[in-house]
């Protein structure tokens, strides 16, 4: 038994998965992992293991850890959510962006844009109240927008330094910076559900 254990300990050393098969995740720098953008435009991504050996995925799908607080910082790379496997596991990651090269920068930035894309509201012209839901018409960064709430009290927070996160109900986030500096008429209409 002390030696199929320590066999298991020494197989996990030489490894990039756990006992239980799942990858383990690594640190992400320059010097072991490269970024290219694919035919198709994915991200992907040679990793080099502490063997020597490299390792190529045709796509990874960046995340970030901690995104109103440290966005450039605490990139997690990850495989792709898949039907079969399910949620994508953490390949590795990044501490700090800006330990990369600009061109990596710049195709890691470009896809979390995509994926925190977060227009900024401009002016509200209309909240109605309806069957415990509430229904935006408003003006964005993006253009004219309308979309539905539930549970304000949830789904609007008001952050430290004075920006404001507005949740619709599939999750999508819109930012207003500073609500007490929008117009009379739109900060009305949202003063009630702060």
């Amino acid at each position: 038994m002390a030696d199929e254990k320590k066999f298991l300990l020494d197989d996990m050393e030489n490894s990039d998965r756990d006992i239980f098969g799942k990858r383990i995740s690594v640190d992400l720098y320059p010097e072991n992992a490269r970024f290219s953008i694919s035919g198709g435009g994915l991200i992907c991504m040679t990793l080099k293991k502490s063997d020597g050996s490299e390792e190529f995925f045709e796509r990874v799908v960046p995340v970030r850890a901690f995104p109103i607080t440290e966005p450039d910082c605490f990139i997690s790379i990850r495989e792709p959510d898949t039907k079969d496997v399910g949620k994508g596991a953490e390949i590795g990651l990044i501490e700090k962006l800006s330990d990369f090269d600009n061109e990596t920068v710049s195709i890691i930035n470009k896809e979390l844009e995509k994926r925190y894309f977060t227009p900024e509201i401009l002016k509200i012209y209309n909240i109605k109240e309806q069957f415990g839901y509430l229904y935006f018409d408003v003006l964005t960064t993006a253009g004219k927008s309308s979309f539905v709430m539930n549970n304000p009290s949830s789904n609007i927070r008001v952050l430290e330094d004075k920006r404001s996160l507005i949740y619709d109900i599939d999750g999508n986030c819109f930012e207003i910076p500073e609500i007490s500096k929008m117009d009379k008429a739109s900060f009305k209409k949202i003063e009630i559900y702060l």
